[in-house]
């Protein structure tokens, strides 16, 4: 049966109900979701069904009979005389959102559509007005517009891209950080603002983003108006639509350009004091070759010496000079430009710490037991490299003050990242406490009380990442079984950002 017949059927002819339509139109009206109220034009209720009831609370025994009002806030109750002003004159009121009040005093938003009721004569005798409560329409708004204005206030850029990489939206931390307008980059692509060389960076993360992945924390550099870089921290997560699909991106991006340059003053101050160190160390070291060549010298000066013996004394003075020239060459590796990358193997700049460390070594009274297996040699910046041996060694040998042993190898490994080296440093020190563990590489901390900076694994940390290794640090401080072992892996070719 189609709809018309139905429509028919039930209605009859144009304005004559019958009994079914009648029932028919009750029937929706009770069973409707919405307030239907109709009231005359003194604003009295003259009907009330079951969705006025759930909307409003009160039954209709309790409201048939009563006044509009008794739904409208006192401090709207002249709308009241809008409405039936407007229903007076035949006019319908459509989609009006207003307040009213429940039984138990709750105010809540609704929207209202209001129409007036004629008689047989067509004459207006009153109004029909369904009523929708929008509360949690309203709720979402304002949840929207909390979040839009949290957006438009954050000190971090904020932007939307869509999967071409064309910008959607674009807030006041954004303009801050990279000094473009908002009708300067809605539209535009968001390789406005990746250098050249790292538009590659925007293909993996599209890549990423189409395959519905968040990137977390990603830190690279971007150019701002001026056409300055700017070093930030981005979080890129996926847009999805109503049905799951990704449609866009949010990039939420932190200005980190102070926070790294201050990184780099720490970690130049590191290497300074790295510098410091070894000094000390070289140092120590040739002090007594150069004692036992002034003491040959002062012994060939003497009266009655024999050519023989002034020969021995030259021979031996000879050989500590040599000495403290072995000891210079093996250091030099430390000063050279540690910008520039060079293919070494890293048991020779082991060998070059370890002969700077000599003297300390000795007078501790440690064993060095070093198995070297690294017949590829690795591109690294060879001073770093020092720097991070350095550093390691030296907390080896503090940790030993009474002697121990210092037990070094360096072996091909593979790992998940790729094919590399693997160095172990083992001491059979006093160890570090467990609940210690956790923090030895965050800045400032230190087991060595006034003695440490608190920086230098900090630093290694960062060295070792900046060439895209890894390193961990395991230790016990049980009685006979105390020490603490440093791994570190470097892959053969894996040099990244310099920090």
């Amino acid at each position: 049966m189609t709809k018309t017949k139905i429509a028919v059927e039930l209605f009859g002819k144009p304005n004559v109900l019958t009994e079914a339509a009648k029932n028919f139109l009750a029937a929706i009206i009770a069973s409707s979701d919405d307030a239907i109220i109709s009231k005359d034009l003194n604003g009295i209720i003259s009907s009330w069904n079951e969705g006025a009831h759930r909307i409003f609370g009160y039954e209709a025994d309790e409201i048939i009979g009563q006044s509009i009002l008794r739904l409208i806030p006192e401090e709207l109750r002249h709308e009241e005389d809008f409405i039936l002003s407007k229903i007076r004159a035949g006019e319908r009121i459509d989609h009006f959102e207003t307040i009213r009040v429940r039984k138990n005093g709750e105010r809540f938003p609704i929207s209202v559509t209001i129409s007036p009721i004629e008689d047989d004569s067509g004459t207006i005798i009153g109004a029909s007005k369904i009523g929708r409560d929008i509360s949690d329409r309203w709720r979402a708004d304002e949840s929207r517009l909390r979040l839009a204005a949290l957006v438009d206030s954050a000190d971090d850029a904020i932007i939307s891209k869509n999967l071409d990489g064309i910008v959607t939206s674009w807030n006041k931390g954004a303009q801050r950080i990279f000094g473009y307008e908002a009708e300067e980059m809605i539209g535009r692509s968001i390789l406005r603002l990746i250098p050249e060389n790292l538009y590659c960076e925007e293909d993996e993360i599209l890549r990423k983003l189409r395959a519905g992945e968040k990137i977390e924390h990603y830190e690279t550099i971007r150019i701002d108006k001026s056409g300055e870089v700017c070093e930030v921290s981005v979080t890129i997560s996926p847009i999805r639509n109503s049905k799951g699909e990704v449609i866009g991106a949010s990039k939420i991006a932190r200005d980190i350009s102070d926070r790294k340059k201050m990184e780099r003053l720490v970690i130049q101050a590191e290497k300074l004091a790295t510098t410091g160190r070894m000094a000390a160390a070289i140092a120590h070291e040739i002090n007594n070759p150069l004692s036992s060549v002034l003491n040959l010298i002062f012994l060939a000066r003497q009266d009655g010496v024999s050519k023989h013996e002034i020969e021995n004394y030259l021979a031996m003075a000879e050989g500590e000079l040599e000495r403290v020239s072995h000891i210079a060459r093996r250091a030099l590796g430390y000063y050279r430009d540690t910008a520039s990358p060079s293919e070494v193997h890293l048991s020779e700049l082991m060998e070059n710490v370890l002969a700077v460390y000599r003297g300390r070594i000795l007078d501790h009274g440690i064993a060095v037991d070093a198995k070297y297996v690294d017949l590829k040699k690795v591109n690294v910046r060879a001073g770093e490299i020092v720097q991070i041996f350095s550093n390691v060694i030296s907390n080896a040998i503090d940790a030993m003050p009474r002697g121990g042993t210092l037990s070094i190898s360096i072996t091909r490994t593979m790992k998940s990242e790729g094919d590399g080296l693997q160095v172990i440093v083992n001491d059979t020190g006093q160890g570090i406490r467990r609940e210690h563990l956790s923090k030895i590489f965050e800045p400032f901390f230190t087991t060595k009380g006034n003695l440490g900076t608190g920086i230098g694994l900090w630093v290694v940390k960062q060295l070792v990442e900046c060439h895209r290794g890894r390193i961990s640090i395991s230790s016990s401080t049980e009685p006979g079984d105390s020490g603490t072992l440093v791994n570190i892996y470097l892959p053969f070719d894996g040099l990244g950002e310099r920090p």
